[in-house]
């Protein structure tokens, strides 16, 4: 599933070690802006972890679910590129 994940993080802290943990799910795509290509068990973890950090009274972060035919509706203005994993099949 592809995930578009944005946040909104008061604390400095807080919102570093978040970046860090999304880094190891997705790309990067804008400050506060994680595209990620996950399967259903990999989304869960990364939820997951993002809740153990965040302060939800404070902090807000939200998870896009995108299907195949929306990812052909991205239209982006600037620089970047609508990022998609490289699947792979085994024969």
């Amino acid at each position: 599933m592809h995930v578009l994940v944005s946040y909104d993080i008061v604390n400095h802290k807080v919102r570093r070690r978040v970046m860090k943990l999304l880094k190891n799910f997705g790309h990067r795509v804008q400050l506060s802006v994680y595209e990620c290509d996950l399967d259903e068990a990999t989304y869960l973890r990364m939820k997951e972890g993002v809740e153990q950090l965040i302060d939800e009274r404070l902090d807000s972060v939200r998870y896009y679910h995108l299907c195949k035919g929306c990812l052909r509706n991205v239209v982006i203005c600037g620089w970047g590129a609508v990022l998609e994993d490289e699947g792979f099949d085994i024969i």
